[in-house]
Parts: structure tokens; C-alpha cells; sequence
């Protein structure tokens, strides 16, 4: 499909507090910011907010050259486009500001959502510079020292009859739980994406699109460093910096972090418990719960282990360490070390000028648990913005919606009730209002009749009552089979209705969290990226029906 840059794109607004999976947290940082706002340090609604943020980042030292130069060198293996190495250089000027996203190296970019989040910092860091006058710049962490294999080894994308269509690499059965950076890719890469040039629909786009992952995918390439190159192909003429977390350079830039988390061990699990009980009494959700015993530092000699306390030093699997080694360790071989999900946003803010973290529905939950964290370690806490949220649907589909008023969330259960409600709507209102009456009259009458029977023989109101309950599933049952004659008749329409169904929620599942952008890109080319980049407003609390 050619998209014509001169066709209009549409978009649809849907509050998000329609969507079932919206958590109360998430509505309230949008809708009611004060009911949350002891947790977060600012409202990302309020431009003084902003301000201030900027003012924190400013006043902290940092090692801003040392950073750039980290970043540089990762460019420079990754071959990264101009316009990115520019903004890298942008980090050692102390007035430059940074909007921080990531999410793990999923196969072929992940999600959509992955795509929205990536977005959403650069629009930020656009309208931040416009705005405050600073340069700023967007930074996508790459969560390599994640070790769930299974959570990045598939991309599922539609085929030519839009059915979700899952690409994977070979599990890793009873492996270590090794970091995803450490995995080197295989010749199976090939065969992956051999397959999903066989699932994806035929395009003008799909040759180009294929041939930069085969670029950017191949064998003795990590997984990590395949995924960089592969987001700075589609965002790095846009300006932005990928940064590969596990990176030993950048190790040394926190080491103070992780020997101040071992010196006192427990501390940040307690604050963020403290805060997780505090938002449980508002009636929200705590996100992360750590063991009393546990570090938030994970050790990386032999895998990725937990640390614990034991007897006044650590035990890593089955091996102690007495607390003087392992310091000594974190301070002298910081490599070794990699942040748990309560550490890695203090991690990151010490590396990078944050004034903004672009999070998911979910993360909001955890890193409303960190402001004392945060404090604790002595890095400014950032502002906190819900990632622009968004569902891709064709014309048909669209006007599907539009046509019938349908919400989209109606198309999420994978029964057929809103399709026969739907289809209830198409039959003309004389039959149902019959189909009413009738109801109601025989209800009526044989009421009568059964207050009746009693006088005459009392052994009859029984089988009175039963000839009513009898003829009462007759008409419900002519009612099914009129239902069903509507939808023999328009079957058109129940054509229409699975495929936007399909478009939205795949599997019942929510599209941006299910579907690899890589099949929006093969579907439109490189202006999908341009109209969303164009059709997403930075608004909170709205969900974005998009045509392309």
C-alpha cells in the first residue's frame, strides 16, 4: 500500500479511563495529578513544573563529557546516522537537558508501543528546547541486562489476513539467566527473518525494509547492539541517542551508586516499600516488592544474580561474600554490577541530564515508589510522561467505527455480544418492539390465568406456570433465530466488524502491545513514521485512534 503524503491522516481522541486495563494510578496522573502528586516530583501538565525540573538538572554535577563520549563510541560501532551523533556531542554542553525512555531489545524493535515511546521523548525533547530555550536531546535506554529471554525473542506481526503471526529465535532452556546483551545472534537470525519476509504482506516497502534488517540483524551480533542499530535506523535521523545500558564504559560512571546501595543494603527496598504501602492506603497499586534481605544490584559474574544480605555480608546464588569484597568490588570492577528495576532509574539520571522519564501505564506504579529512593541517593528525580498511546486502524476500519458509533473498546472481547448488540441496532425497531409486546402480553395474561387455576383446581397453577416458562424460550428462541436471519442478511457488516476487531485488538490483546511496528512499517514505509510523528499530540490521558 502507497501512502500519498497529500491524503490526510485521521485521529480519533478516547479517554483512557474507558479501557478496562487502565489502572486507577495511571487515570489520576492524568485526570487528577493532585491526588498523586506526593509521589512524583511535578506535574508534566504545568510548564513551571518544567521549569523547576530543568533548574535540578542543571545544579547537579555530572560526568557530561564522559557520558558523551560513552555514547560516541557506542555510535560509532553501531555506524549511526549523522543527525544522532550530533545530538550524542549535545551531552557534554551543561546546559543540555535529556528525555529519557527505554524498554528491552524485543526482536525486529518490539511492539508498537516501543515505537510510541521513542516518539514521545523526541516530540518532548523538541518541545522543551522550543519552550525553555535549552538544548535538549532524547535518549532511548536500552534495558540490556534484562534476562528474560522469552520476553524478547518473538515478533509478532499481521499477515496478508491480518491473524497475529509470531516470528521467534530458539529458546534458551535451562540457560543462566544471562543478560540479553550477552547473547550473540546465530545463523537462526537468518532463518527469522527468512520468515517473516514469508508472513509479511507483500509491499513496495518490504524489499528496503528487509534488507535493513539484515543489516542491522546478523549472526555474531548481540541482540542488543542489533536492536540499537536497528531503532537508529528508524529514529536516528530524528535525532535519537541509543544507549546500550550494559556498556562497561558507562560502569565506572556510577560506581558510587552501586558501592552506596551495598553500604547500605536494604535501605532502598524499605523506602520503596514505605512508598508502596502509602499508595496502597490511597487505594492504588504497589508495583515492586522487594525482599527485607534484598539489594537492589544484581551481580553479573557467572549470570545475573540476585545479591541478599546474610549474616552481616551478601550472598550471591550460593556464594558469600563478605560485605568489605563486594564493595571493594562494585568500586574497582563496577562491570560486575547491574541496577534491579528500584535502582535503575537513580542509574540512569546519574549518567544522563534527565528532567523527564517517558513511561509506560505500568512503570508509572513503580516509579511512583521512588521519590524517596531517589532522595536517598541524592539525584533529582524527574518529571514522569505517560507515553503517547495509540491504535492503527485502515479507512474501513474507521469508518466502521464512525458509522455504527462503536467504541473501540467494545472490540476487545473475543465473544460476539457487541457483534449481536450491534446487529440488534440493524433490525427494524417495528419486529423488536413486537417481539416486546409479545413478551409483555403473555406475561400479562397468563398471569391471570394463573391466579385463576387455583379456584378451579390447585394442582393446574403448576402447569400454568410452566406453559408461561415454556412459551417465554419459544419467543426467545424465535428471537435467536431472527438474530440470526439479521445476521445472514448482513453479513457485510459482520465482515466489517471482525476485521477492525482484528486491526485492534489481535487476539484480544491491545494492538500496541501485541504487533511489531516492523508491520506498520512494511504497510505504509518510512510515512508511518512521519504521520504518527505528526498525528500524536502530547496530550495525558487520551488513547489515539490513528489512520495512516
Amino acid at each position: 500500500m502507497h501512502v500519498n503524503s497529500s491524503e490526510p491522516s485521521v485521529r480519533i481522541p478516547v479517554d483512557v479511563r474507558r479501557f478496562p486495563w487502565i489502572r486507577k494510578l495511571a487515570s489520576d496522573y492524568a485526570y487528577d495529578f493532585k491526588a498523586v502528586a506526593p509521589f512524583f516530583s511535578g506535574d508534566p501538565a504545568d510548564r513551571g513544573a518544567w521549569a523547576e525540573a530543568i533548574a535540578r538538572t542543571h545544579a547537579h554535577d555530572r560526568r557530561r563529557g564522559d557520558i558523551a563520549r560513552v555514547i560516541g563510541q557506542q555510535q560509532e560501532r553501531r555506524d549511526a546516522p549523522p543527525r544522532a551523533r550530533e545530538h550524542a556531542k549535545l551531552l557534554a554542553d551543561p546546559r543540555t537537558v535529556a528525555i529519557v525512555t527505554g524498554q528491552q531489545a524485543g526482536l525486529f524493535g518490539g511492539p508498537l508501543f516501543t515505537l510510541l515511546k521513542a516518539l514521545t521523548a523526541l516530540k518532548l525533547a523538541e518541545q522543551v528546547s522550543r519552550d525553555h530555550n535549552v538544548p535538549a536531546v532524547a535518549v532511548f535506554w536500552i534495558d540490556a541486562e534484562d534476562h528474560d529471554w522469552e520476553e524478547v525473542r518473538s515478533c509478532t506481526v499481521f499477515d496478508s489476513e491480518l491473524t497475529p503471526r509470531t516470528v521467534s529465535l530458539p529458546a534458551r532452556p535451562g540457560a543462566d539467566p544471562a543478560p540479553v546483551a550477552t547473547v550473540r545472534l546465530d545463523d537462526s537470525i537468518q532463518t527469522a527473518i527468512d520468515e517473516l519476509e514469508r508472513i509479511l504482506p507483500q509491499t513496495e516497502f518490504r524489499p528496503s525494509i528487509l534488507a535493513e534488517l539484515r543489516r542491522a540483524y546478523t549472526s555474531g551480533t548481540g541482540m542488543a547492539e542489533s536492536f540499537g542499530r536497528w531503532m537508529e535506523h528508524v529514529l536516528g535521523d530524528r535525532g535519537l541517542l541509543v544507549f546500550d545500558s550494559s556498556d562497561p564504559a558507562s560502569k565506572p560512571l556510577v560506581s558510587e551508586v552501586f558501592t552506596r546501595e551495598l553500604s547500605m543494603p536494604g535501605q532502598t527496598g524499605k523506602l520503596s516499600a514505605l512508598a508502596g504501602s502509602d499508595l496502597t492506603a490511597r487505594g492504588y497499586h504497589a508495583q515492586v516488592h522487594q525482599h527485607d534481605d534484598g539489594v537492589a544490584l544484581f551481580h553479573l559474574q557467572g549470570g545475573r544474580r540476585a545479591i541478599r544480605q546474610q549474616d552481616g555480608g551478601f550472598l550471591v546464588g550460593d556464594q558469600q561474600y563478605p560485605a568489605s569484597v563486594l564493595l571493594q568490588q562494585a568500586s574497582e570492577q563496577p562491570s560486575g554490577f547491574s541496577p534491579n528495576v528500584l535502582l535503575r532509574p537513580v542509574v540512569q539520571d546519574t549518567l544522563f541530564p534527565t528532567i523527564c522519564y517517558v513511561a509506560g501505564p505500568n512503570e508509572l506504579a513503580y516509579l511512583g515508589q521512588l521519590r524517596g529512593v531517589y532522595n536517598h541517593f541524592g539525584v533529582p528525580m524527574p518529571l514522569m510522561y505517560p507515553r503517547a498511546t495509540a491504535t492503527i486502524l485502515d479507512a474501513a476500519a474507521l469508518r466502521f467505527l464512525t458509522k455504527y458509533k462503536l467504541p473501540l473498546e467494545a472490540l476487545q472481547p473475543q465473544d460476539e455480544a457487541a457483534l449481536n448488540e450491534l446487529l440488534k441496532t440493524q433490525i427494524p425497531p417495528v419486529v423488536e418492539e413486537s417481539f416486546t409486546e409479545a413478551g409483555r402480553t403473555i406475561e400479562s395474561q397468563m398471569a391471570h390465568l394463573i391466579e385463576a387455576m387455583p379456584a378451579l383446581d390447585p394442582t393446574l397453577e403448576g402447569a400454568a406456570r410452566s406453559t408461561l416458562e415454556r412459551m417465554q424460550r419459544d419467543l426467545q428462541t424465535l428471537h435467536g433465530k431472527m438474530i440470526q436471519a439479521a445476521k445472514r442478511r448482513d453479513e457485510t457488516l459482520r465482515r466489517q466488524f471482525m476485521h477492525a476487531r482484528a486491526l485492534a485488538f489481535p487476539n484480544g490483546h491491545a494492538q500496541e502491545r501485541t504487533i511489531g511496528f516492523i508491520s506498520f512499517l512494511n504497510q505504509y514505509g518510512p510515512a508511518f513514521v512521519e504521520r504518527l510523528d505528526e498525528e500524536l499530540p502530547l496530550d495525558l490521558g487520551r488513547h489515539w485512534i490513528v489512520t495512516i
